[in-house]
Protein backbone atom coordinates (compact mmCIF):
# COMPACT_ATOMS: atom_id res chain seq x y z
CA UNK A 1 0.00 0.00 0.00
CA UNK A 2 1.50 3.27 -0.82
CA UNK A 3 1.99 5.89 1.93
CA UNK A 4 1.04 9.02 -0.42
CA UNK A 5 -2.28 10.68 0.75
CA UNK A 6 -5.02 10.13 -1.03
CA UNK A 7 -6.51 12.56 -2.85
CA UNK A 8 -10.01 13.25 -1.58
CA UNK A 9 -12.77 15.45 -3.52
CA UNK A 10 -16.26 16.66 -2.35
CA UNK A 11 -18.83 17.39 -4.56
CA UNK A 12 -18.63 21.48 -3.87
CA UNK A 13 -22.20 22.00 -6.09
CA UNK A 14 -23.99 22.70 -2.52
CA UNK A 15 -23.75 21.96 1.51
CA UNK A 16 -20.86 22.02 4.28
CA UNK A 17 -17.94 21.55 1.48
CA UNK A 18 -15.62 23.60 3.72
CA UNK A 19 -16.14 21.51 6.75
CA UNK A 20 -15.67 18.24 4.94
CA UNK A 21 -12.20 20.01 3.36
CA UNK A 22 -11.27 20.17 7.27
CA UNK A 23 -12.43 16.69 8.26
CA UNK A 24 -10.54 14.79 5.19
CA UNK A 25 -7.23 16.95 6.08
CA UNK A 26 -7.03 16.04 9.32
CA UNK A 27 -7.24 11.97 8.70
CA UNK A 28 -4.47 12.34 6.06
CA UNK A 29 -6.07 12.87 3.01
CA UNK A 30 -5.50 15.37 0.53
CA UNK A 31 -8.27 17.13 0.05
CA UNK A 32 -9.95 19.59 -3.07
CA UNK A 33 -13.49 20.60 -4.18
CA UNK A 34 -14.85 19.16 -7.32
CA UNK A 35 -17.40 20.49 -9.48
CA UNK A 36 -16.30 19.33 -12.95
CA UNK A 37 -16.26 16.07 -14.89
CA UNK A 38 -11.59 16.54 -15.45
CA UNK A 39 -11.63 17.47 -11.79
CA UNK A 40 -14.14 14.14 -10.81
CA UNK A 41 -11.46 12.18 -13.15
CA UNK A 42 -8.70 13.75 -10.78
CA UNK A 43 -9.37 12.29 -7.61
CA UNK A 44 -9.08 8.51 -5.90
CA UNK A 45 -12.28 9.12 -4.30
CA UNK A 46 -14.95 11.44 -3.04
CA UNK A 47 -17.71 12.69 -0.67
CA UNK A 48 -21.33 13.83 -1.12
CA UNK A 49 -21.91 16.38 1.90
CA UNK A 50 -25.40 17.12 3.03
CA UNK A 51 -27.41 20.10 1.71
CA UNK A 52 -30.87 19.52 -0.37
CA UNK A 53 -30.69 16.24 -2.19
CA UNK A 54 -33.02 17.19 -5.23
CA UNK A 55 -30.66 20.62 -5.52
CA UNK A 56 -27.97 18.46 -5.85
CA UNK A 57 -28.83 15.94 -8.29
CA UNK A 58 -29.87 18.45 -10.62
CA UNK A 59 -26.61 20.98 -9.82
CA UNK A 60 -24.43 17.30 -10.81
CA UNK A 61 -26.51 17.24 -13.87
CA UNK A 62 -26.24 21.05 -14.86
CA UNK A 63 -21.98 20.61 -14.05
CA UNK A 64 -22.09 17.25 -16.34
CA UNK A 65 -21.13 15.49 -13.51
CA UNK A 66 -23.68 12.51 -12.67
CA UNK A 67 -22.90 10.60 -15.67
CA UNK A 68 -19.26 10.62 -14.74
CA UNK A 69 -19.76 9.86 -11.61
CA UNK A 70 -22.12 7.09 -11.60
CA UNK A 71 -19.55 5.53 -13.93
CA UNK A 72 -16.95 5.49 -11.91
CA UNK A 73 -18.91 4.24 -8.62
CA UNK A 74 -20.04 1.64 -10.86
CA UNK A 75 -16.14 1.01 -11.38
CA UNK A 76 -15.50 0.93 -7.79
CA UNK A 77 -14.18 4.37 -6.85
CA UNK A 78 -14.49 4.73 -3.11
CA UNK A 79 -17.59 7.19 -2.46
CA UNK A 80 -19.19 8.83 1.54
CA UNK A 81 -22.17 10.31 1.69
CA UNK A 82 -23.45 12.41 4.49
CA UNK A 83 -27.11 13.03 4.97
CA UNK A 84 -28.40 13.88 1.56
CA UNK A 85 -25.16 12.33 0.23
CA UNK A 86 -26.57 9.14 1.70
CA UNK A 87 -29.59 10.14 -0.39
CA UNK A 88 -27.68 10.12 -3.47
CA UNK A 89 -26.35 6.49 -3.17
CA UNK A 90 -29.49 5.34 -2.52
CA UNK A 91 -30.53 3.14 -5.54
CA UNK A 92 -34.62 4.03 -4.06
CA UNK A 93 -35.97 6.76 -2.58
CA UNK A 94 -39.02 6.07 -1.10
CA UNK A 95 -40.31 10.22 -1.18
CA UNK A 96 -38.85 11.53 -4.52
CA UNK A 97 -39.31 14.88 -5.70
CA UNK A 98 -39.97 15.60 -9.48
CA UNK A 99 -36.87 15.03 -11.44
CA UNK A 100 -34.71 13.86 -8.59
CA UNK A 101 -32.08 11.59 -9.10
CA UNK A 102 -29.52 9.42 -7.36
CA UNK A 103 -25.99 8.64 -8.24
CA UNK A 104 -27.04 4.49 -6.72
CA UNK A 105 -24.25 2.50 -5.01
CA UNK A 106 -25.43 1.51 -2.14
CA UNK A 107 -28.75 -1.32 -2.64
CA UNK A 108 -31.09 0.43 0.22
CA UNK A 109 -33.87 2.36 0.19
CA UNK A 110 -34.08 5.75 1.77
CA UNK A 111 -36.59 7.98 3.43
CA UNK A 112 -35.98 11.88 2.91
CA UNK A 113 -36.23 14.21 6.30
CA UNK A 114 -37.34 11.24 8.22
CA UNK A 115 -36.12 12.55 11.60
CA UNK A 116 -38.27 15.79 10.96
CA UNK A 117 -37.63 19.19 9.52
CA UNK A 118 -34.53 21.75 10.28
CA UNK A 119 -36.35 22.96 13.67
CA UNK A 120 -36.51 19.09 14.78
CA UNK A 121 -32.49 18.97 14.48
CA UNK A 122 -30.71 17.34 16.95
CA UNK A 123 -27.43 15.03 18.38
CA UNK A 124 -27.20 12.30 19.54
CA UNK A 125 -24.47 9.59 20.32
CA UNK A 126 -24.00 7.27 18.37
CA UNK A 127 -22.39 3.04 18.10
CA UNK A 128 -20.65 2.95 14.59
CA UNK A 129 -19.37 -0.70 14.00
CA UNK A 130 -15.30 -0.60 13.37
CA UNK A 131 -14.89 2.61 14.62
CA UNK A 132 -12.78 2.80 18.40
CA UNK A 133 -12.69 4.78 20.76
CA UNK A 134 -16.55 4.67 21.75
CA UNK A 135 -19.74 6.58 20.31
CA UNK A 136 -19.14 8.83 17.41
CA UNK A 137 -21.44 12.70 18.12
CA UNK A 138 -23.92 12.40 15.15
CA UNK A 139 -25.20 15.39 14.25
CA UNK A 140 -28.84 14.77 12.21
CA UNK A 141 -30.23 17.73 10.47
CA UNK A 142 -33.32 16.60 8.35
CA UNK A 143 -31.74 13.67 8.04
CA UNK A 144 -33.26 11.11 6.42
CA UNK A 145 -33.10 7.39 7.75
CA UNK A 146 -32.17 3.99 5.69
CA UNK A 147 -35.71 1.88 5.51
CA UNK A 148 -34.76 -1.18 4.11
CA UNK A 149 -31.37 -3.01 2.57
CA UNK A 150 -30.13 -5.38 -0.02
CA UNK A 151 -27.96 -8.61 1.43
CA UNK A 152 -24.82 -7.20 0.21
CA UNK A 153 -25.15 -3.90 2.72
CA UNK A 154 -23.29 -4.20 6.23
CA UNK A 155 -25.55 -2.03 8.63
CA UNK A 156 -22.89 0.33 10.80
CA UNK A 157 -25.03 1.89 12.97
CA UNK A 158 -28.66 2.46 14.08
CA UNK A 159 -30.24 5.20 16.29
CA UNK A 160 -33.69 4.93 17.40
CA UNK A 161 -34.25 1.80 15.94
CA UNK A 162 -33.69 2.96 12.28
CA UNK A 163 -30.49 2.60 10.29
CA UNK A 164 -28.09 5.42 10.09
CA UNK A 165 -25.11 4.25 8.32
CA UNK A 166 -24.30 1.59 5.71
CA UNK A 167 -21.45 -0.07 4.24
CA UNK A 168 -21.27 -2.00 0.81
CA UNK A 169 -18.19 -2.56 -1.05
CA UNK A 170 -16.50 1.23 -1.32
CA UNK A 171 -19.38 2.68 -0.68
CA UNK A 172 -20.05 4.60 2.84
CA UNK A 173 -23.23 6.30 3.82
CA UNK A 174 -24.28 8.05 7.17
CA UNK A 175 -27.68 9.79 8.07
CA UNK A 176 -25.54 12.14 10.20
CA UNK A 177 -22.73 14.91 9.92
CA UNK A 178 -19.47 13.81 11.44
CA UNK A 179 -17.82 16.62 9.84
CA UNK A 180 -19.38 19.23 11.89
CA UNK A 181 -18.06 17.96 15.25
CA UNK A 182 -14.66 17.65 14.88
CA UNK A 183 -14.27 14.40 15.47
CA UNK A 184 -12.47 12.50 12.33
CA UNK A 185 -12.79 9.16 12.69
CA UNK A 186 -15.81 8.62 9.81
CA UNK A 187 -13.42 10.65 7.60
CA UNK A 188 -10.32 8.62 8.74
CA UNK A 189 -12.44 5.21 7.72
CA UNK A 190 -13.00 7.11 4.84
CA UNK A 191 -9.64 7.53 4.12
CA UNK A 192 -8.63 4.08 4.65
CA UNK A 193 -11.24 2.44 2.35
CA UNK A 194 -9.43 4.58 -0.30
CA UNK A 195 -5.96 4.25 0.61
CA UNK A 196 -6.85 -0.05 0.46
CA UNK A 197 -8.46 0.75 -3.30
CA UNK A 198 -5.67 2.05 -4.82
CA UNK A 199 -3.19 -1.11 -3.02
CA UNK A 200 -3.17 -2.90 -6.06
CA UNK A 201 -2.28 -0.03 -8.60
CA UNK A 202 0.89 0.53 -6.53
CA UNK A 203 2.31 -2.82 -6.17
Amino acid sequence: MTDEAPVIGVLALQGDVREHLTALAAAGAAARAVRRPEELAAVDGLVLPGGESTTISKLAVLFGVMEPLRARVRAGMPVYGTCAGLIMLAEKILDPRAGQETVGGIDMIVRRNAFGRQNESFEAAVEVKGLDGGPVEGVFIRAPWVESVGAGVEVLAEYDGHVVAVRQGNALATSFHPELTGDHRVHALFADMVRTSRAPESL
